[in-house]
């Protein structure tokens, strides 16, 4: 039986994954041109720092991929076995042989490409749907690598342009590709996540332009005030700080009990977690449900407080051997008020856009029709024909079918899609267990374009 939920995939998603894939192939030119240069200026621990960015990234991305290609079920591989040639004729120990090669992100951006543009030449709700679907994942990965690579990449050429007190042509270049990779990289993401609520209205590019400012206004003042920290000697101190932090947020991540992972008895709901860390060393991430502006607010605080420590750190270094200036100004004056500006600024301007700019209200609201129950009040929601007839009034509700466990892909999406919900209305969602299950179908089941046989 085919599944009724209808998905949107509009032109300028397809175009900003395009443009994500031109940044890609055009960031990885950059890193091996990076390398080159370190290593004829003999510049060998930047240089080692860098390889060693770029290849436990890419594990990281690969294992991921792997993995979440293994968790699909029968239906979802049958599905993409036959809507996508790259999945029917890749499938198995070939497929396995890419990732080995690094190769498993370029798999999924071709599989991205290839039904964007069999949807385009001609529109399915299918093709839509796994469109979105693939998008999904992708865009989940590509977070991972904006915080694992392209981050820590940044803080690393705005490192070395401060020491040399120079800006080269491959520093500056890689600079401004790593930023606009951290950049698209966010608003894929959010823009994927707001795909899968179908209830929702989607996010117009005004919208995505206030998210990606205020995500803009909170991640730079971090990168700049690690890259101060790192830029003093001894050179040990910036990994002892990230170790310390990693290791406390990791601890935080624990403490959440999250479940993303499939399998957790293997261990891989660890390996979760510690990259949920690495990604809080950057930026917030919401993971679990309940009291999330609660944590918010317990992360923005410690961030700011840390922020605050390594600028301090920063000017007891460089003020007991001299008192750095910019044009005459002194560094620290010019520094702390600009970076506590920008993260002071960047929370008021989150705070705005969750009230006033997100597109938080339900399409049946917008259009004026407000007979419909939200989705978590509705009950267990399937892929079948709804039944409209009315029961008597005295007649008791008939016992409900137990949910089927979700899997895969619709497992990432419902618990990263609940974990926005919360966020977004600030603290747990009010709805008993069922009821929750019963949000997590209706979020997920409309992109599979089979239904269990």
């Amino acid at each position: 039986m085919e599944v009724d939920f209808i998905f949107f995939y509009p032109v300028s998603d397809f175009m900003l994954n395009t443009f994500g894939l031109g940044f890609f192939f055009l960031d990885m030119v950059l890193d091996i041109s990076a390398v080159v240069d370190f290593y004829q200026k003999e510049a060998y621990v930047s240089m080692g720092v860098l390889i060693f960015l770029l290849l436990g990234s890419s594990v990281l991305l690969q294992i991921f991929s792997w993995l979440w290609y293994n968790y699909s079920s029968g239906d979802e591989r049958n599905c993409l076995d036959k809507y996508l040639y790259l999945e029917k004729y890749l499938k198995g120990i070939f497929c396995g042989v890419l990732h080995v090669c690094q190769l498993g992100l370029i798999l999924r951006f071709a599989g991205m490409m290839e039904i964007s543009l069999r949807n385009l030449k001609t529109r399915t709700a299918k093709k839509e749907g796994i469109a979105v679907y693939l998008t999904h994942d992708l865009s989940m990965l590509r977070l991972i690598e904006t915080f694992s690579e392209n981050a820590p990449q940044l803080t690393l050429m705005i490192t070395i342009i401060l020491q040399r007190e120079d800006v080269e042509w491959v520093t500056g270049l890689k600079t401004v590709v790593s930023f606009a990779a951290i950049s698209i990289s966010l608003v894929m993401y959010h823009r994927s996540m707001r795909s899968f609520q179908t209830d929702k209205n989607q996010m117009t590019w005004t919208s995505s332009l206030v998210y990606f400012l205020w995500n803009f206004l909170l991640i730079a003042p971090r990168v700049a005030a690690i890259a101060l920290f790192a830029s003093t000697p001894p050179l040990g101190m910036i990994a002892v700080h990230f170790v310390c932090l990693w290791l406390a947020l990791f601890l935080w991540a624990w403490h959440q009990k999250t479940d993303f992972m499939e399998n957790e008895g293997n261990g891989w709901e660890w390996l979760y977690r510690a990259t949920v860390a690495l990604i809080w060393y950057f930026s917030w991430f919401n993971v679990s449900q309940g009291g999330s502006r609660r944590r918010s607010i317990i992360y923005h605080s410690m961030i700011a407080v840390d922020i605050m420590l390594l600028m301090g750190r920063w000017w007891w270094c460089w003020h007991s051997d001299q008192d750095p200036s910019i044009f005459g100004v002194s560094a620290l004056a010019v520094f702390l008020p600009a970076l506590g500006g920008s993260y002071t600024l960047g929370i008021i301007v989150k705070i705005w856009y969750y009230k006033k700019i997100h597109p938080n209200k339900t399409a049946t609201e917008e259009s004026g029709d407000d007979e419909r129950a939200p989705a978590c009040l509705e009950g267990v929601v399937s892929g079948e024909d709804t039944v409209t007839t009315p029961l008597p009034v005295d007649s008791s509700p008939s016992p409900q079918p137990p949910p089927r466990p979700l899997t895969g892909a619709q497992k990432r999406c419902a618990k990263l899609n609940v974990d926005q919900i919360a966020l977004l209305s600030g603290g747990a969602i009010e709805c008993s267990a069922p009821q929750q299950v019963s949000l997590l179908l209706h979020t997920t089941d409309h992109f599979m374009c089979c239904s269990p046989q």
